[in-house]
């Protein structure tokens, strides 16, 4: 297996769902520090469009999405297991609930003067001007909610957690599950990055308890790579042949076909290439760089709207 190698920087709140989980698996990976704003000429290099942060690649096959990353980890490590098989459907619930609805009402919540003030700490005054410009970007169109509308919820989402946790270690038992993670990395985001704001936690004891039990976890053994040797191990490696997976048209576009591919809504940037996958849970795109070489870009179904192109 080609190792596995994360993209990202060290103040992302997804990456950091994806690097506990890596721990979590004791899956060896390759770190690559990311710039958190635009221009980001080697991430682009691999995905073609899509800018978020984290993306994982394996050789030349890179992977967007934490949603999509969580099952790809459990296919390379399926012990100890993100989907617990008598909660599995229950446990993608909560963790698409927890990356949308949780994620950016805390992030509403964070995002106070007081927040931001402390986030940009000792930093020139242009940086939150880039920061403001390049987050307005990718959320343009994106309802957000006031702050004080965000702590009104997120207390009572916290609450909610607790209740979850009454009888379990975890929100759905003795060990992690995939919602877990997923419901993680927002409040680790309050606690680390605005902790000027971290007093809500304080409410919720028993989700405190909770937070640590998960950071103890740690990420694993890494290595550092930069993005150069990044792009370099995609240009001599060769994209894994697809597994026969059925083919689900939703769309009316056949595979082969070029097409476009961007989140819904955070994020929009397109990524164009050849569909050569479609199936219940992912596509995949194959597109060339000067610099990558031929890779296989993969998306979740869920969360990312699929377009045709026009024919070259």
């Amino acid at each position: 297996m080609s190792d596995v190698i994360l993209h990202h920087y060290l103040t992302s709140p997804f990456a950091e769902k994806v690097r506990l989980m890596l721990g979590y698996k004791n899956l060896p990976w390759k770190s690559v520090l990311i710039p958190a704003v635009m221009p980001k000429p080697d991430v682009l290099a691999l995905t073609g469009g899509y800018r978020k942060t984290p993306v994982l690649q394996i050789g030349a096959d890179i992977y967007c999405d934490t949603a999509l990353i969580a099952d790809v980890l459990e296919h390379l490590a399926p012990q100890p297991a993100l989907y617990p098989k008598p909660l599995k459907g229950l446990a993608r619930t909560l963790a698409q609930w927890a990356d949308n609805t949780l994620f950016w009402t805390a992030m509403a919540y964070n995002m106070q003067p007081e927040g931001i003030a402390q986030m940009f700490a000792g930093a020139p005054p242009e940086a939150i001007k880039t920061f403001r410009e390049d987050r307005g970007a990718m959320s343009a169109g994106m309802t957000r909610l006031r702050p004080a509308d965000a702590a009104a919820a997120y207390k009572s989402y916290l609450r909610r957690l607790s209740d979850m946790l009454d009888t379990h270690a975890f929100l759905l038992g003795e060990s992690p599950c995939i919602a877990d993670f997923a419901m993680y990395h927002p409040l680790w985001f309050t606690r680390h990055r605005t902790p000027v704001l971290a007093d809500i936690l304080a409410l919720t004891p028993a989700v405190l308890a909770w937070m640590d039990r998960m950071a103890a976890m740690g990420h694993g053994s890494f290595e550092k790579l930069n993005s150069a040797q990044a792009i370099e191990i995609a240009a001599r490696s060769s994209p894994q042949a697809l597994a026969d997976d059925t083919f689900q048209d939703e769309h009316g576009i056949a595979l082969g076909s070029p097409v476009s591919i961007s989140a819904e809504t955070f994020g929009p940037e397109p990524t164009e290439g050849e569909l050569i996958a479609a199936t219940r849970m992912h596509y995949t795109l194959r597109r060339t760089d000067p610099r990558a070489g031929t890779v296989h870009v993969h998306f979740p179904r869920i969360g990312y709207a699929l377009k045709a192109l026009p024919a070259a």
